[in-house]
């Protein structure tokens, strides 16, 4: 039976070795952050096309700080392919770590993203007194934390958990990108969180077929076929399966045809789905000048902390203007769930989405998403 929510790829990838050559020079010159620039760009548009797709409605002043941040997100999605020894893992994290704290204090390494984010941070500097680069540095360290702490591919025990960790990686890239657009807004942030909920939780659903599937053959120095480089996973909340009588071997074995399978994906992208309805309702009060309808569960914590900052909702527009771009990520989301929807609920047969760039221009244009 058609199942219906309430609705209106594999990474290519091996670590990292930029074809850029930079500077020597402790001074980080124009040509090092061009390189570092146009490095960031490629690897969105090799792995990351809703974002290529999305930078281009974040203001230009603006866009290095979206391609650093959507780059260093690709570097810490990637970590799981590339490392089966949870030490160099952990290395691979702090290096990371290390690397921003650094670019943060002045000294960012040799590295395409460090050296086009300290770009960033100099630029806010001179533009944006306002702005709080300490705000930035806080939303970047902790989502390296919540990768490092699912980098060996755990199931989420809930569907609360799932959430959790979408609030503390998809949501929190856009909180960064508000920081840096120097949005400063609770009401903003509490769409943010709803936006990148629904993001993290559609991200586990597209997943799917990659992540449940055995990696590929690796290829030893004389051109043989060794084992596999990683084992099947099914991130699918726990409860979930088990509400649905789904198990975690006979997607392995079976893929889509697994009993509860279609069930369980079901339940997961309504949660998303509601993420994205209470986002629209809640833009729609706003706008209104109402109260947007419910609380926002972190209100009362530091980074979220905007009193003397805060417009409400009687000076929301101008707020809206400067930051909509970031808040176009809840169309690609809606773009998935809506083809989802149209399969099913069966992942594996999900096909791309030739429409997508004319709906975040529309999304744009008519400032609805």
């Amino acid at each position: 039976m058609h199942r219906a929510i309430r609705l209106r790829p594999k990474l290519q990838w091996q670590y990292p070795k930029p074809s850029v050559q930079f500077s020597r020079r402790t001074l980080v010159t124009d040509a090092d952050v061009d390189k570092a620039r146009q490095y960031c760009i490629s690897q969105l548009r090799q792995s990351d096309n809703d974002s290529l797709l999305i930078r281009n409605f974040i203001p230009k002043s603006r866009r290095d700080a979206y391609d650093a941040f959507r780059a260093l997100n690709l570097e810490l999605v990637r970590l799981p392919e590339l490392v089966s020894n949870p030490t160099i893992g952990q290395m691979r994290v702090q290096f990371w770590r290390d690397a921003i704290n650094n670019t943060f204090a002045g000294r960012p390494p040799k590295e395409p993203i460090m050296i086009l984010l300290h770009r960033v941070l100099s630029h806010l500097a001179e533009t944006s007194p306002e702005s709080n680069p300490a705000s930035i540095k806080f939303w970047l360290l902790r989502m390296i934390s919540t990768r490092a702490k699912h980098m060996d591919n755990r199931p989420f025990p809930s569907l609360s958990a799932l959430e959790d960790y979408a609030e503390n990686t998809y949501s929190t890239l856009i909180y960064s990108t508000l920081a840096a657009l120097s949005v400063q807004s609770t009401h903003m942030d509490h769409l943010a969180s709803h936006i990148g909920k629904a993001c993290g939780i559609a991200a586990v659903c597209r997943g799917i077929p990659v992540l449940a599937s055995a990696g590929p053959p690796v290829k030893s120095p004389d051109g043989a076929n060794v084992a596999a480089s990683r084992n099947p996973v099914l991130l699918l909340p726990l409860d979930t399966m088990a509400e649905t009588g789904l198990r975690e071997e006979d997607v392995y074995r079976y893929g889509p045809e697994a009993e509860g399978f279609q069930d369980a994906v079901f339940k997961v992208a309504t949660r998303a789905n509601d993420h994205l309805i209470t986002a629209r309702e809640m833009l729609k009060n706003l706008r209104a000048g109402e109260h947007p309808g419910h609380d926002y569960e972190h209100q009362g914590e530091e980074q979220h902390d905007h009193s003397n900052s805060d417009p409400g909702h009687e000076n929301l527009d101008p707020v809206l203007q400067r930051g909509f771009g970031v808040l176009l990520e809840a169309v690609p989301a809606n773009d998935y769930l809506t083809r989802l929807e149209a399969e099913n609920f069966n992942p594996f047969t999900v096909k791309g989405s030739w429409k997508l760039p004319w709906r975040l221009w529309r999304a744009h244009k008519t400032q609805q998403f």
